[in-house]
């Protein structure tokens, strides 16, 4: 074995993958991890750790897979984290603990994100459940949304012996994990139907169809069904659009809506009940992981997919590997490239998008080069469809029927970082509802947070 490089994992090959909607990466198998486990070398001022945004002890697990003690491995994660299936799969690790891990300074880093998605997976097939709490608090704690966040929370809070119940908008829990990310990422049965199981077994109770702000107020769940506190984690899950003309044209969508119909509804299956268009040549608008993730979806639904975006490609805000995956299966990627107006024939179809050619000129507040267009070089791509990708924002529902919560500009929930506390005694929030939309492991950061909020503002602690 070469210390310097990783066990390679195994993947679906891009021609066959292109055509179906089963998982791209197979994952480690148990030989396969304990080998990548092995080049650990186990740092006694672990740098990765300080890269989690849940601080998971992980020197610790991987050596547990070393020796074998795979169950051993579980119980060390789950410390810390209530979704370790869905981060060993959906987590930026190169930009976070991986990132920071010593044995990538002269080789590749561990694969530590795959190390975690083994432990997990072998867990979940093993029926292995997270420790629940040894003793239990007379106190209840709501908490609103069943996405990472609040999942996070509501684990966090009922290992601590409180007694939690997450409020759920849709008809099924997970939020962005079940209606945002594809199946070809994040199975939802094989992994997100699991780790949901896992919080629940803690004793956390979840009813969905509860639309907060509208089927009851903040207010009433704490004046009249006795909650003592609530961690607000309902996500962002407002699209934005660009305001060009040509965007109310028949065959525009947001990536929001699009994912949530293919993979909340089912909508990609053939023998799905729900509509879904089929685009036979695709736009998508964008460059994040939810550009990538429509793209990719759009393809396996038949089309030809470009991916329009612009600046270049080193300033692509998408995982490495994402790029890499969708480039494999026959993305086309548009760079430098912005789109001007949406273009629709006489019965108001998307026929075209005329675009436009940028450069990079100085950095903007970001950071990244700001581009600037291209006078005179205006082109349509060909399209029937297109897709936005750019971003989203919270919806104001809550906020707006909550007394004393404040937001800022961006309608975000305004809440310390560091207990996620927010202007309203009691009220506690993390996620994408106070950040914008962000990843899956920095809302679990906040859940974690949150959590910690709460067990001090209910435990009488000065804070």
């Amino acid at each position: 074995m070469d210390a310097l490089k990783k066990v390679p994992v195994r993947e679906q090959e891009p021609a066959v993958r292109a055509c179906n909607f089963e998982e791209v990466c197979l994952g480690y198998n148990k030989e396969e991890a304990m080998e990548e486990a092995k080049r650990c070398i186990n740092c006694k001022n672990a740098q990765c750790i300080k890269g989690c945004p849940v601080a998971i002890n992980i020197p610790a697990f991987i050596e547990q897979i070393k020796e074998g003690n795979i169950e051993e491995a579980y119980q060390i994660i789950s410390q810390d984290s209530s979704l370790p299936a869905v981060c060993g799969r959906v987590c930026p690790q190169e930009s976070q603990c991986e990132g920071k891990c010593i044995r990538g300074i002269k080789g590749e880093p561990i694969s530590i994100g795959k190390l975690e998605r083994f432990v997990a997976d072998w867990a979940g097939e093993n029926n292995i459940k997270p420790e629940g709490a040894k003793e239990k608090k007379n106190k209840k704690v709501a908490v609103i949304g069943s996405g990472p966040a609040g999942l996070t929370c509501a684990g966090d809070l009922a290992k601590m012996g409180y007694d939690v119940t997450i409020f759920e908008a849709l008809h099924e829990a997970g939020g962005v994990l079940v209606y945002g990310i594809p199946e070809f990422r994040l199975p939802k049965e094989k992994v997100v139907q699991k780790e949901i199981d896992n919080v629940k077994s803690l004793g956390v109770k979840i009813e969905t169809d509860v639309v907060v702000g509208k089927s009851v107020t903040i207010d009433e769940l704490m004046e009249e069904e006795g909650f003592e506190a609530v961690f607000i984690g309902s996500g962002a899950g407002l699209p934005k659009f660009m305001g060009i003309p040509g965007e109310q044209a028949n065959g525009v969508f947001s990536a929001n809506e699009y994912l949530t119909r293919s993979n909340l509804m089912k909508a990609f299956r053939e023998d799905s009940t729900t509509p879904i268009m089929r685009g036979k040549k695709v736009a998508v608008v964008g460059g994040g992981n939810v550009a990538m993730d429509a793209a990719r979806t759009a393809l396996r639904l038949g089309g030809e997919v470009h991916i329009v975006y612009r600046r270049s490609e080193e300033e692509l805000p998408a995982r490495v590997e994402e790029v890499h995956h969708a480039k494999e299966e026959g993305i086309i990627f548009d760079l430098l490239t912005n789109p001007v107006e949406i273009l629709a024939d006489e019965n108001g179809w998307v026929n075209g998008i005329k675009c436009i050619r940028m450069e990079l000129g100085e950095p903007d507040e970001s950071g990244r080069r700001r581009p600037v267009a291209v006078s005179g070089s205006e082109f349509v791509i060909e399209a029937d469809m297109v897709i936005m990708s750019l971003g989203t924002s919270p919806n104001p529902l809550i906020s707006s029927t909550t007394e004393g919560l404040e937001v800022n500009k961006w309608k975000c929930i305004i809440a310390d970082e560091e207990y996620g506390k927010t202007t309203k005694e009691g009220v506690y929030a993390g996620g994408d509802a106070v950040t914008g939309a962000a990843t899956v492991i920095l809302a679990m950061g906040a859940g974690k947070a949150g959590a910690k909020g709460i067990d001090t503002y209910l435990s009488g602690k000065q804070e």
